[in-house]
Parts: C-alpha cells; sequence; structure tokens
C-alpha cells in the first residue's frame, strides 16, 4: 500500500483500512503465538501499513480536511 494512494482516500475510508489492519495484525500476532504463522515477514509489512495510514491520517488533520 503507497502513501500516494492512500492520501486520495477520506479519513472515514482511512478509519476503516487501519481498523482492518488492527484486526490482521492481531491475528498474525495470534498465530505467532501458537506457532501457525507461515509467512512471519507479515506481520512487519502490515505494522508499516498501519503507520503510514496513522502518518496520511495526520496530515489531513493538519491541514483541515474533515473529509
Amino acid at each position: 500500500m503507497k502513501a500516494s494512494e492512500l492520501r486520495t482516500k477520506t479519513i472515514a475510508e482511512l478509519n476503516h483500512e487501519l481498523i482492518e489492519l488492527r484486526r490482521t495484525q492481531f491475528n498474525l500476532r495470534m498465530q505467532k503465538a501458537t506457532q501457525q504463522l507461515t509467512k512471519p515477514d507479515q506481520i512487519n509489512k502490515v505494522r508499516k501499513d498501519i503507520a503510514r495510514i496513522k502518518t496520511v491520517m495526520r496530515e489531513k488533520r493538519s491541514m483541515g480536511v474533515e473529509s
């Protein structure tokens, strides 16, 4: 997921993406704990995507964009 793609979305869409990624992150952590995780690199990818979304949301809020 690229930051340029995220900048075209509204804050509501970004919130929805963030919730989905947090669920994915939780599921990956549970798989890791039960040693069922097949692709350990997915954890880092999800973490970075969450950070990207938070950054874009912060940018939009600082610019005063409500939607």
